[in-house]
């Protein structure tokens, strides 16, 4: 790829992707906030500051691997009355949070497409493909996070079901997590495993 198709792709995806993973994490300190947990809103995350939320790593990961993340917003389940379950619905708002910006954002696509003889070209064209991309980003946000490999959301939600002897087992896992996830990556499995899904799923939404 020469250096303007880069900067090109670059103008197209960086909007969706930081929109993305600001509402993901925005999702997860709201619901928290809700449940009783002020922690996110003190630290300043409840915010669409994407800036609040950004993990530099996760930026570089999605320019490289096109899979990325942002800085967890800071939960206390010892906010909750039932902390297992309040966890467990925190970690489902972000992957819904993503799976609600991509049906949103395949219907402004098709909104467009009835628009197409009204816009001019230079304002519907790059408009309309960050909004397909957009599809794309939130959908890959959201299957990713939903694996259940510690740190990622599914993680969380998987400790909330299982047995509590055997969810303080699993979430041991947890430091060597990223080590775990770069393995699986380079290797192939995650690819293998999360890039039907997300095809199956951006067709559904875009037919």
């Amino acid at each position: 790829m020469n250096l303007n198709n880069f900067i090109q792709q670059f103008i197209i995806l960086a909007p969706p992707f930081l929109f993305a993973l600001t509402f993901h994490e925005l999702a997860h300190g709201y619901v928290a906030w809700t449940l009783g947990d002020p922690t996110a809103k003190n630290q300043g995350r409840l915010t669409l500051n994407p800036l609040k939320h950004l993990d530099p790593l996760g930026v570089i990961a999605f320019i490289i691997m096109k899979i990325g993340w942002a800085k967890p917003v800071p939960v206390n389940p010892r906010y909750f009355k039932d902390p297992r379950k309040g966890m467990l619905l925190v970690a489902l708002a972000g992957p819904a949070a993503n799976v609600l910006l991509a049906v949103a954002s395949a219907v402004l696509v098709k909104l467009l497409l009835v628009m197409v003889h009204i816009l001019p070209m230079y304002i519907l064209s790059p408009v309309a493909n960050m909004l397909v991309a957009s599809v794309w980003i939130n959908i890959m946000l959201a299957v990713f996070n939903c694996l259940p490999i510690p740190p990622l959301d599914g993680s969380k939600v998987l400790m909330g079901v299982l047995p509590p002897e055997t969810a303080r087992v699993y979430e041991r896992l947890e430091p060597f997590g990223f080590i775990l996830l770069l393995v699986l990556f380079y290797t192939g499995i995650i690819p293998r495993i999360i890039m039907p899904i997300i095809g199956l799923a951006q067709s559904m939404l875009l037919g």
